[in-house]
């Protein structure tokens, strides 16, 4: 099959327009921006450039610095075949200095980080100072430790990183994305993502919409760095804010996550796209370095309000691929890092407009909810697909009934360093200790019961991402990770190589309580009531939302591939501040040959 290049089409157009004089800028201005497509010949080898460019976010602004793949934010849709092998070579031409302008300011509330521009924070020399350092990861990949893009092995601008993915998974939508250590957070931000999509014969026998009806959604929020005169400037501001939150004699300071009051589609403010009463297909994906989206559909009225559509988003597929069937929902959410596989007939909305929205209460934008708009056309047209009963005859819902007796069972907890909600957010490998276990200075205990009255005693074994390797992982071993939530802020869980089915989100009461003597803190999480996982969370998937006081657990197996990877937080500010771990997959006789490894069954 010989290769194949499809151009990007759509964005703003600045020809004529006037630039913006404040950081009000018109909602619904500029054509939606489609990236272009490449579809690789099978067994060659694609050479994807980095590249320092500028783009338009909006036709009232000035050009914005960027990094981006092949000069396109975000990143070309890379289309592969499952079970076809594809090369690609990553080549950093990056050129120039870092493009995006950072600043932290004091946190006095939402507004102080949500505020547009940059008002007189002055820039972080820090940031200024970043090196085109970069690392691709096929986020949802099913590959070798060697081709997942390791955090630490950076490649500097005339370099390449050379990977193999061999596709050997169901399709899905997967995304590529920067992950150098400890500056994911700032290479992302500036543009450093796209989207992968992997294709077989259960999908195609589906005949679901494709071609220009089929188009990738990739949603994230951004800021706007301004003059003097508080006009947007053209560049992209990551404005954090921070808590000082220590005393005289111990000093402490939090940052906090970006999150900004801008949303973007596509790389494009507040976008519209035209499009004809018929079925689309969108790959929607949460690129925001924090924010999640809950997405809902409304009507426009001619009196400026709108209204909710009910049951017009029809998820077929999640992060590592289709749903056994469709599920009809009002609205949807995805954390950070969540992809969904979304149709739409608009044939119910001829000659309409309709607005996209994120109703999501967790930092609401000042600038409000819209993420983009829909014209519809008012013309009848063909609309030949059908929705299906069943869209993945070969889907089986996972339980832990079902699951191998032999499966490994591991516990994280999500916690903070001082144990305080507003403490430094932190992730520790817990190891199960026996009745008798004395704790000794520095240790945290966690105690937990289960619905049945049943305790098991864990103490934190690892938080760092220095610290020993402590998780070690059978070659096509059945696990369960359970991610318990003891205080902080929620968290969307990834893990690397893992395509996974989330079997519970239990809901536990958690209480802490310290000792006199050594610094030993016990954290009791006792059952309260189970919670409910969304219709939209049955399906595979790589990435899961924890939330406060949840008690989230996931299994799979980890095939196909061995190596070294991570799990981590995908909020990218916490992932580069500490969140993130490394474990390795083998074979077992390799294990067995590891003094250092344990196994709990």
């Amino acid at each position: 099959m010989p290769g194949e290049r499809r151009p990007g089409s759509g964005g703003p157009v600045a020809t004529g327009v006037p630039r913006a004089t404040s950081t009000d800028l018109t909602k619904f201005a500029d054509a939606l921006r489609i990236p272009p497509v490449l579809t690789p010949a099978v067994g060659s080898l694609l050479t994807v450039r980095q590249k320092a460019t500028t783009v338009l976010l909006h036709s009232q602004l000035p050009p914005t610095p960027v990094w981006a793949y092949e000069g396109s934010v975000p990143g070309p849709t890379i289309e592969v075949r499952s079970e076809k092998r594809q090369r690609v070579a990553w080549l950093n031409e990056i050129t120039g200095d870092f493009p995006v302008t950072g600043v932290r300011v004091p946190f006095t509330g939402l507004d102080s980080i949500l505020g547009p521009g940059r008002g007189s924070a002055q820039p972080d020399a820090s940031v200024a100072a970043l090196p085109s350092w970069t690392v691709v990861h096929l986020h949802g990949g099913v590959t070798g430790g060697n081709n997942d893009g390791w955090t630490e092995n950076g490649v500097s601008p005339g370099d390449a990183q050379l990977s193999e993915y061999p596709n050997i998974q169901s399709s899905a939508g997967l995304w590529y994305h920067d992950h150098a250590m400890n500056i994911t957070a700032f290479n992302v931000y500036a543009g450093l993502a796209g989207t992968l999509l992997v294709r077989d014969a259960e999908e195609t026998a589906l005949n679901l919409p494709s071609g220009a009806y089929e188009i990738p959604l990739v949603m994230n929020d951004r800021n706007l760095d301004t003059d003097a005169d508080g006009i947007p400037n053209g560049r992209l501001l990551h404005k954090i804010g921070f808590l000082d939150t220590g005393t005289a004699s111990a000093p402490a300071r939090l940052n906090l996550p970006f999150i900004g009051p801008y949303n973007l589609v596509n790389g494009v403010i507040w976008p519209y796209l035209e499009v004809t009463p018929r079925w689309y297909r969108f790959r929607v994906l949460n690129a925001a370095n924090t924010r999640p989206y809950t997405l809902e559909l409304h009507t426009e009225n001619a009196d400026g309000t709108t209204t909710a559509v009910t049951g017009a988003l029809v998820q077929i597929g999640s992060d590592q691929g289709l749903l056994p069937e469709p599920v009809t929902l009002d609205a949807l959410t995805l954390g950070t890092a969540e992809r969904a596989d979304v149709l739409i007939d608009f044939s119910q909305f001829r000659g309409k407009r309709l607005r996209l929205l994120n109703t999501n209460p967790n930092g609401p934008s000042p600038l409000g909810p819209e993420v983009m708009q829909f014209r519809v056309g008012a013309t009848t047209v063909d609309n030949p697909f059908t929705l299906p009963a069943t869209t993945s005859p070969s889907f089986t819902r996972l339980t832990r009934a079902g699951l191998p007796a032999d499966h490994t069972d591991r516990w994280i907890a999500l916690s903070t360093a001082d144990g305080t909600a507003l403490g430094h957010p932190e992730m520790w490998e817990l190891e199960e200790i026996a009745a008798g276990y004395e704790p000794g200075d520095g240790d945290r205990i966690v105690e937990v019961t289960d619905a049945g009255g049943a305790v098991r005693r864990f103490r934190k074994a690892a938080a760092a991402f220095d610290d020993k390797v402590g998780f070690f992982v059978e070659s096509s071993g059945w696990e369960v990770w359970n991610f318990l939530h003891l205080v902080g802020p929620g968290h969307p869980m990834h893990v690397h190589l893992l395509g996974f089915q989330a079997l519970n989100r239990h809901v536990y009461t958690v209480t802490s309580a310290g000792q006199s003597g050594p610094d030993v803190v016990t954290w009791s999480a006792d059952y309260d009531r189970a919670g409910a996982l969304g219709d939209e969370e049955q399906g595979w998937k790589d990435t899961i939302r924890v939330e406060e006081h949840e008690l989230v657990s996931v299994a799979g197996q980890f095939t196909r591939a061995t190596g070294r990877f991570v799990y981590h937080c995908h909020i990218l500010e916490h992932e580069d501040e500490g969140m993130m771990r490394p474990f390795v997959v083998a074979p077992r006789a390799v294990l067995d040959r590891m003094p250092h490894t344990a196994h709990h069954h």
